[in-house]
């Protein structure tokens, strides 16, 4: 990332509020959010997303700052009504940064351990002179075959075995009976093992 690069606009237009909209505290414009008032979140995002997109710049240099920016804003609308002016409104909306950039990274290391532990190799290929380029080739194939997955299949491994979100959760997210979903990471484990074994899923 470029230093000094502007981050991108909120990628949803909102309308500003007519009346005096610099006049309007944060407080006030949090409290507009919380009964659904557009206008005030583009009001806030003017006034922060500079000091947020800095923020989250330097906590997650691998990250998009962007988009964990506009997810920001998107997590401050949604919960608006649950500020309870402990803090000021500025260090509120980096606490919410915060927090998505704690789970940026974390997600980051799943996701990594998770392509390192289903592509080590087996035994008999551990033995080999080039285990790194095996390894390598492995996660690549890992990687081929989880895009090639039916997206249903794919959305049911990376929700649970990546994302780690537990199998009764993740089933009530996307309108599923546990067992359906059950069903779906089955048959992803079971492909992707195939894939990685050198065998038609």
């Amino acid at each position: 990332m470029s230093r000094g690069r502007e981050p991108r606009g909120l990628l949803v237009p909102l309308r500003r509020p007519d009346p005096s909209p610099d006049a309007m505290s944060d407080e006030a414009l949090i409290a507009a959010c919380a009964v659904g008032e557009p206008g005030a979140l583009g009001l806030l995002f003017d006034r922060h997303h500079r000091a947020v997109f800095r923020f989250v710049a330097r906590l997650a240099a691998d990250a998009d700052a962007d988009d964990l920016v506009q997810t920001t804003f998107v997590e401050v609308w949604r919960g608006a009504a649950r500020y309870r002016g402990g803090s000021a409104v500025r260090t509120w909306l980096l606490g919410i940064a915060a927090n998505l950039v704690r789970r940026h990274v974390r997600g980051e290391v799943r996701r990594r351990a998770a392509m390192t532990s289903l592509a080590a190799a087996p035994p008999a290929l551990e033995r080999a002179p080039d285990d790194a380029a095996i390894r390598r080739q492995l996660t690549r194939r890992l990687g081929e075959a989880l895009a090639a997955l039916p997206h249903d299949l794919r959305v049911a491994f990376v929700m649970c075995d990546l994302e780690e979100v537990p199998g009764v959760e993740a089933a009530r997210a996307l309108g599923l009976r546990e067992g359906t979903l059950w069903r779906r990471l089955h048959d992803a484990r079971k492909a992707l093992r195939a894939a990685l074994d050198g065998g038609a899923p």
